[in-house]
């Protein structure tokens, strides 16, 4: 399958080994900003609220109360369609608040996306680490999302005229910012229906077979990653069951994803590929059933053998730092009065070596079964494979 027009080429004119073709917009300097919006309804007639009790109070992890009177003065809050700068304003029930925060330049991320499966019901992307999947936090524009958005998709005309068709494609799954390699996007309504379905599937049967070491033979969808892990595995193969919930950490307002009794069945199988004795590293191929977030992350930390350089979990999959933010965070915020970024790791930083390799699935209209890989980085590849892609490239 050959590019298409509007397409960003690579330097030399020729896809990436492994890749139909390239896509991506450079992003611009400034985002969009977003807006907020509420409904004001008041619990107890007889008392009023003020327009800057109402935001410290129920918004607080998004700026200290000196913040907010600030985004208030500086025109950034509207109720009912009408700018308010006056923070003791009383407010009425029923109003609708709505606060506009201003645009901000979000913090580096690549943009160039590299197709390795296209049809009429599906793509299969490589994505570069760095790269966010879907708008959270400091990224809301720089994002898989957007680009996807912003690219000019061509459907056949056979496509063209079939039900529930969408304009852009979108993603079934996710991978961590810092995480490379395959993500699978729906062009359909009915493909995001199904290939969303197979990934649920695999959480109920982790959840069903969490106590046993085998994994269920006949799956819709499986999955497999490369990670470097730090020591050596003794054991060839492990299977890791251990839940995973959330638990409370400084910075991160709905709470951080670790090894949590009380968590949700997870389920990884982690085999080994290479001892690197003199790094004292290990490469292995991690499958995955569940895909809770940051599982494989949290499942070789739990096991004792977190990622290299990973800079949040640590042995027993808990996060490393669990320090409280510092008194002066409160005096110390962003120009548009929100907090700014916390002072420890948190979930999106990058570092670590992790690549989303291949999988099989059950294509979701012919039921065909079809296996995607997206190329590995060099760190990722054993010894033998990276002899094998220097023979390629000199041959």
């Amino acid at each position: 399958m050959s590019a298409a027009e509007g397409e960003t080429p690579v330097a030399d004119g020729a896809p990436p080994p492994g890749a139909l073709y390239s896509f991506g917009t450079p992003w611009p300097e400034l985002n969009q900003g977003l807006s907020y919006s509420d409904t004001f309804r008041c619990a107890d007639a007889a008392a009023a609220t003020t327009l800057i009790e109402f935001y410290a109070t129920n918004y607080k992890s998004s700026a200290p109360l000196p913040g907010w009177v600030k985004r208030i003065r500086n025109g950034q809050i509207t109720v009912d369609g009408e700018v308010v700068t006056d923070p003791d304003m009383i407010l009425r029930d029923g109003c609708k608040l709505v606060y506009h925060r201003l645009p901000w330049q979000e913090p580096f991320a690549p943009y160039l996306l590299e197709v390795l499966y296209e049809d009429d019901d599906m793509v299969a992307l490589n994505k570069p680490s760095g790269l966010q999947v879907l708008p959270k936090g400091l990224f809301q524009q720089r994002t898989v999302l957007a680009q996807l958005q912003l690219k000019d998709w061509k459907m056949t005309s056979c496509c063209s005229k079939r039900k529930h068709v969408q304009s852009h494609p979108v993603p079934v799954h996710r991978l961590g910012r810092g995480t490379s390699g395959l993500l699978l996007c729906a062009k359909t309504k009915v493909s995001k229906v199904r290939l969303a379905s197979y990934f649920a599937e695999g959480a109920i049967n982790a959840g069903n077979k969490r106590d046993k070491s085998e994994f269920v033979e006949e799956r819709k969808i499986s999955k497999f990653y490369r990670a470097l892990v730090t020591g050596i595995l003794a054991n060839d193969e492990v299977v890791v069951t251990q839940p995973i919930g959330l638990v409370h950490y400084p910075g991160v307002a709905e709470g951080l994803y670790a090894a949590c009794s009380s968590g949700k069945p997870a389920m990884s199988k982690v085999c080994v590929l290479e001892r690197l004795a003199h790094q004292n590293h290990t490469l292995v191929q991690v499958e995955i059933h569940s895909g809770r977030p940051h599982q494989i992350r949290i499942h070789l930390a739990y096991i004792g053998h977190p990622l290299v350089d990973d800079p949040l979990y640590g042995i027993g999959g808990h996060p490393k730092f669990v320090e409280p933010q510092s008194a002066s965070m409160d005096s110390s915020f962003a120009y548009d009065g929100g907090y700014e970024r916390p002072l420890q790791p948190v979930p999106g930083d990058c570092g670590y070596h992790l690549h989303a390799h291949w999988l099989v699935l059950c294509h979701p209209t012919t039921n065909k079964m079809v296996k995607i890989a997206a190329p590995l980085p060099q760190i990722l590849q054993t010894r033998e494979e990276r002899r094998a892609t220097t023979e390629q490239i000199s041959g």
